[in-house]
């Protein structure tokens, strides 16, 4: 079998290796909760490369991820549910129906007034979903209340930003950063004392609390948590990667350096930056 621009090869390819009796013996085991990880990760990894502006790893992790789709696609497929063709169904039919402004009438032509459009359709489109799986005996109660909306399968740190957004929505916000600081202050006293008394969950509990409130004067001074957090894991890479560099340079390793050579170097690192503007 050979490569193909068309997706209908890949489709192909899948099917082969799913196949029970002359497929891949890993590829034929896997499920949906097997395989979620990996999708994750493809996506993530898509964001990675964008960062990076790599063009080419860009167009090979797209190829990941599409990969990923299309598993899912044929393990639902051969459970009866459905099949990859009926996902390009459902998004051109869903985008058709969201950009009436592009592929029908309608008055929306300002970016606002779009987006005030884009709300109201899916919120029809929620309430007909609600229909069909009430009609299929499916509870809804994942997604029941005013944060209902909120998927629960956002990573963490995007999830906690989605629910202060939808909370402030309705007015349940802070007004200005100061008082998101002073909370803060707060929280790292909490978790200073469930630290002292040696409950790990309760240590668990205060963390979460302090990550949230830091989420929330993120949104409020407009930083994404989730990038501003990977801006310092790539600046913490950087930076260790300058000791680890030097170190070898000079006949030594991680492990047999002390803490405080380490840090010298760190600082060492930071001042590089500093000059470097």
């Amino acid at each position: 079998m050979e490569s193909s621009k068309d997706i209908s090869r890949l489709i192909e390819i899948m099917a082969a290796l799913r196949n029970p009796e002359t497929g891949c013996p890993w590829d034929i085991v896997q499920t949906f909760e097997t395989i979620k990880p990996y999708t994750i990760e493809e996506a993530y990894e898509v964001s990675d490369a964008i960062e990076r502006n790599d063009m080419d790893d860009l167009c090979d992790e797209l190829g990941d991820l599409l990969l990923q789709v299309v598993f899912h696609a044929r393990m639902a497929e051969e459970a009866g549910d459905f099949a990859f063709g009926d996902v390009v169904e459902a998004i051109t039919r869903k985008m058709i129906r969201r950009h009436p402004h592009v592929f029908a009438r309608s008055d929306a032509d300002t970016p606002d007034a779009v987006k005030i459009q884009w709300d109201a359709i899916k919120q029809a489109e929620k309430r007909e979903r609600a229909e069909r799986r009430a009609a299929r005996g499916i509870s809804e109660d994942f997604k029941s209340g005013f944060l209902g909306s909120v998927q629960r399968s956002f990573p963490a740190l995007t999830e906690a930003l989605k629910l202060q957004e939808r909370a402030a929505k309705v007015g349940f916000d802070w007004s200005s950063p100061e008082p998101i600081l002073d909370k803060i202050e707060e929280e790292i006293g909490e978790l200073r004392e469930a630290l002292k008394s040696g409950d790990r969950a309760k240590v668990s509990d205060e963390l979460g609390d302090l990550i949230f409130a830091v989420v929330n004067i993120g949104r409020h001074v407009k930083a994404d948590p989730e990038q501003s957090l990977r801006g310092t894991n790539t600046k913490f890479r950087r930076r260790f990667g300058h000791i680890e560099t030097t170190l070898e340079a000079e006949g030594e390793t991680l492990e047999a350096a002390t803490l405080e050579r380490m840090e010298d170097l760190w600082q060492a690192a930071k001042a590089i930056e500093r000059q470097l503007g």
